[in-house]
């Protein structure tokens, strides 16, 4: 039997294959930084043996599985070079992987990782799936019918990919260490549509993917009218949201899910559109959405002594935007505290306005330093020049925590893509 090695195996894509090919029966190891990442603890609990980082620990007769992040010059891989040991990367892999099974691609600038939970959830109610979250959560069943799985545009690594659908939930401009502006962004997006097989589900409320050109149909999902799957007569509470779906102009259900803001009816209209065309009982649809429990740092909640907490991985204007939605329309009596962590110095210059428009949506602000990223470990600003443009927000550090104690109705929504999670466990020995 092969033994699969991950170079980087507590990557997020990474740590979801390793899960999938695990729980399909396959010898999995991988290696890694020591420091803690939280995608590590499903590979513990399946007892994947992680190293560290060591040519040592590339042997005949594996196959490496090198995550992305990683050049051809580290150690482990030159290694598997000079031993004449196969080395895939992993987004080609993945691309190899799917072709096993009925596979459903998830993509788009915001809402991936989400959409993608809730895809594997609804179609597993339905038919044996296997799925791969960009959340650090993967699993392989062997009689899958379907294959669920995000896909990232970054750096254009989806177009390892031919998969049998793709679902398209927004285009936007993001990660400007790569692409050169939403131009650039659409074109990738482009040229992924003409390698989809069967079917495109896209928003039709985004201006870009309305242009998007396909050899295989393209059906619109969304609010306006226009679309082939239309939400109407949308109803928000505390406990979630119910809407109507129209299928061309004709009602098909009234579907109801305990999620909050106006983007998660979106994708659940794109995991609804997606079932309706394979054929999914509508009742079975609902029944799934029903009992979604979410996906890891997308608006997890906690409560400690009156507290709600809220850990969020929004690192965008538009994400910040739409978790002060979500966290307005469950909690409409509270101060609403935003802390963010601005990921990579890149993506701050590119946005800094924008994050001060999207901040301003909270009751009150504070802002932590800049976390930097591999590529990128110093930048030409600071966060003072986000702070200077917001007003009467303040810089947090974790010493300085306890200032969030005098907020005492409030929801804290701890936002970025960094180690934002710090401050909320900060914040939680404080709170007695």
């Amino acid at each position: 039997m092969t033994l699969f090695h991950f170079t980087g195996i507590k990557g997020s894509g990474m740590s979801s294959l390793a899960q999938i090919l695990h729980d399909a029966g396959n010898q999995v190891q991988g290696s890694d930084i020591e420091k803690h990442f939280f995608t590590e603890d499903p590979l513990h609990k399946r007892g994947i043996t992680i190293l560290p980082f060591n040519k040592d620990n590339i042997q005949e007769g594996m196959t490496v599985i090198a995550g992305n992040a990683f050049r051809d010059d580290h150690e482990e891989l030159v290694e598997a070079k000079n031993k004449g040991i196969e080395v895939i990367r992993y987004h080609v892999f993945l691309g190899d992987l799917m072709n096993q099974f009925i596979s459903i691609g998830i993509t788009g600038s915001h809402g991936k990782t989400s959409t993608t939970g809730l895809m594997s959830h609804v179609l597993g109610g339905h038919a044996p799936t296997s799925y791969l979250i960009g959340d650090g959560t993967g699993h392989g069943t062997e009689d899958a019918t379907y294959f669920a799985f995000e896909a990232c545009e970054y750096r254009r690594h989806f177009l390892a990919y031919h998969p049998d659908y793709m679902i398209m939930t927004n285009v936007d401009f993001d990660h400007p260490d790569y692409f050169g502006g939403i131009d650039d962004v659409f074109s990738a997006f482009q040229t992924m549509a003409l390698q989809v097989n069967k079917a495109i589900i896209a928003c039709g409320d985004d201006e870009h993917l309305q242009k998007i050109q396909a050899n295989v149909p393209v059906v619109f999902y969304g609010f306006g009218s226009e679309n082939d799957f239309e939400a109407r007569n949308v109803t928000k509470t505390t406990t979630g949201s119910t809407f109507d779906v129209f299928v061309r102009n004709e009602f098909y259900y009234t579907f109801e899910i305990p999620l909050f803001g106006d983007h998660t009816v979106l994708n659940a209209l794109a995991v609804i559109s997606l079932c309706h065309y394979e054929g999914i009982k509508a009742e079975t649809i609902q029944a799934q959405l029903a009992t979604f429990k979410g996906v890891k740092r997308r608006f997890t909640e906690s409560e400690k002594g009156g507290h709600i907490l809220i850990d969020d991985y929004a690192h965008h204007p538009t994400e910040i935007k739409a978790t002060i939605q979500s966290a307005r329309q469950k909690y409409p009596e509270r101060e609403i505290v935003a802390i963010f962590q601005p990921h990579t110095f890149s993506r701050t210059r590119t946005f800094l306005n924008e994050f001060a428009v999207s901040l301003e949506g909270a009751d009150a602000v504070y802002l932590c330093d800049i976390f930097g990223s591999a590529r990128e470990n110093v930048g030409d600003l600071s966060i003072g020049d986000l702070s200077e443009l917001i007003p009467n927000c303040s810089v947090l550090t974790t010493e300085e925590i306890d200032r969030l104690l005098n907020h005492k109705n409030a929801v804290f929504l701890f936002m970025g893509a960094g180690d934002v999670q710090k401050f909320q466990r900060a914040f939680e020995e404080k709170i007695i």
